[in-house]
């Protein structure tokens, strides 16, 4: 490992000796690991069979958000097509760290004033998975043709879109508009806020992780933020100091979770498939009325 670690120390610019290497979690996607040299601590991930632009995208992506100066984001000392070295996070919980938090989000989704279009210039991924972008000033097209469109294609693909939930599908991308606003407020989205991509760092400040970003609706990251659990209830209030919450936002959660469990049916398999046929069975039923 050293071997590999030292030409990475040095593309750096980080001239000390190597003294310790530690393999950590980091998620089922890369190798991560601790290092510590004489000069300081680092996160170093690597992932041979990494995509082209993998690494590339995912410091871009934490630079988006950095610019907002809203919520902590690893430094980024060196990256390659199959690594990425960071800044060490070190933990240390506060009190007050989840309602930072959720200010911290609120902020980056304020963070908008030089947008007036949905998406990215470049292409991202979303875990593993390809999340392609470009621009569009139709959030609703944006989120049909970018989003919800090619995972349901990654499954059809795979097949893992069978007839009743295809039928289904293409139904609910012909009218989306009834439930989705075409043009809310920009916002810089992290793209995959599930709990175990944040961490609290120094003095209790909140830091995101592997961020899949793009700009879009707010309630994108709320949405997933709820899917899951694992926030607790004083981040939910801190964020709805900030950015309070639309009413309407409860007749199209379901919708933005969708893109979310569409990408675990795709990288993890049909146990997903009832909770994506419930949401497509659901808006089936509005339709019906």
């Amino acid at each position: 490992m050293k071997n590999i670690v030292d030409p990475i120390l040095d593309k750096a610019g980080i001239s000390s000796s190597l003294q310790h290497i530690e393999a950590v979690s980091g998620g089922s996607i890369n190798d991560t690991y601790y290092v510590e040299t004489t000069a300081g601590r680092y996160l170093l991930k690597v992932n041979h069979q990494a995509p082209m632009h993998f690494f590339e995208q995912e410091a871009r992506g934490l630079t988006f958000i950095g610019q907002t100066n809203s919520v902590g984001v690893p430094r980024i000392y060196a990256r390659g097509d199959k690594f990425l070295l960071l800044e060490w996070i070190e933990r240390e919980p506060q009190p007050d760290s989840y309602e930072r938090l959720g200010h911290g989000l609120a902020a980056m989704h304020q963070a908008t004033s030089t947008y007036d279009e949905f998406g990215l210039a470049s292409d991202n991924f979303i875990g593993e998975l390809p999340q392609p972008n470009g621009y569009s000033t139709n959030w609703v097209e944006f989120y049909r043709e970018a989003r919800l469109y090619p995972q349901f294609e990654l499954a059809r693909s795979a097949g893992r879109l069978p007839q009743q939930r295809a039928k289904l599908a293409w139904s609910l991308l012909d009218r989306l508009e009834e439930w989705l606003p075409q043009d809310p407020v920009p916002a810089r989205l992290h793209g995959d806020m599930w709990s175990g991509n944040w961490v609290t760092g120094p003095q209790g400040k909140p830091y995101v992780i592997d961020p899949a970003v793009y700009v879009g609706h707010a309630e994108v990251d709320v949405a997933f933020m709820e899917l899951f659990g694992g926030f607790p209830d004083e981040v939910f209030h801190a964020y709805y100091e900030l950015q309070p919450l639309d009413p309407e936002f409860k007749h199209r959660k379901s919708l933005y979770q969708l893109y979310y469990l569409l990408v675990h049916l795709n990288t993890f398999g049909e146990s997903y498939g009832p909770s994506v046929d419930r949401i497509l069975e659901h808006y089936s039923l509005k339709q019906a009325k």
